[in-house]
């Protein structure tokens, strides 16, 4: 009786054990930590993964600690891990927003806010579509598939039990926030040069014929030029990105 006690008892440890990474890293994780999908959608696909992950992870899951405030300590630093691994992952989504609204100043659509359900804020129209088709072809491409093997690899990277290694968090949160920024910077590149050399044409313009409204005349002709760039160099710019996110991604939870 003694043995089937403690045998349910390290099983139930380890449950929520694993519990205490996946759920904080589905609080995060894009298409699943949105604010628009339901909290029991989450739990319950949180319960799916940690039952699924759970035999396979067992390895690298210690001993039932002998006191509770040790159990809280462990469970506490596997909340920070999943917070964590979760937050890398917005960073990188991160880009596409930011490319968005560089995007948006360099197409006059700055001022044309939307509710962004990625952000759950507003954002400008062009970051809002970016978003919503970044995390749409996360998923259609099976990236996911890949975000939740790498969270069961982290164990593999991140020890359980083992003392948080903050200094490694720090800098790789620096690196992959750099990053973000130039992986915006690149995908909006093609309208930054559209802009440079729409206003550079504007100045000339307004030096050769000063009596033309050239304000009245820009803002049309630099929309339509916007919408020209991005049709011909958006493809490109979201391979570029999903490229980048699948490279971070291994990088950085896979020991890749």
């Amino acid at each position: 009786m003694l043995v089937l006690q403690n045998l349910v008892t390290a099983h139930v440890f380890a449950l929520a054990f694993v519990f205490a990474r996946i759920g904080s890293v589905l609080m995060l994780l894009p298409g699943f930590g949105e604010v628009f999908v339901s909290a029991r959608v989450r739990l319950v696909l949180a319960l799916a993964v940690t039952v699924v992950i759970t035999p396979i992870v067992t390895p690298y899951i210690p001993a039932v600690p002998d006191t509770p405030i040790e159990t809280l300590t462990m469970l506490g630093r596997e909340i920070v891990i999943g917070l964590f691994l979760g937050g890398l992952t917005r960073m990188m989504v991160a880009a596409l927003h930011i490319a968005g609204t560089i995007m948006g100043f360099q197409s006059s659509l700055a001022n044309a806010q939307q509710f962004d359900p990625v952000n759950a804020s507003q954002g400008s129209l062009i970051g809002t579509f970016l978003n919503i088709l970044g995390v749409f072809l996360i998923f259609v491409t099976d990236l996911h598939h890949m975000m939740l093997m790498a969270v069961a690899d982290s164990y593999q990277v991140f020890q359980p039990g083992a003392p948080l290694p903050i200094g490694d968090f720090a800098n790789t949160a620096i690196r992959t926030l750099a990053d973000s920024f130039l992986l915006a910077m690149q995908i909006a590149s093609p309208l930054i040069v559209m802009g440079m050399l729409f206003y550079l044409g504007l100045g000339l313009l307004a030096r050769l014929m000063p009596q033309v409204q050239v304000f009245f005349i820009a803002i049309p002709i630099q929309i339509f030029l916007a919408f020209m760039v991005m049709a011909v160099s958006l493809s490109a710019g979201m391979m570029w990105f999903l490229g980048s996110f699948q490279g971070k991604f291994q990088g950085l939870l896979l020991g890749g």
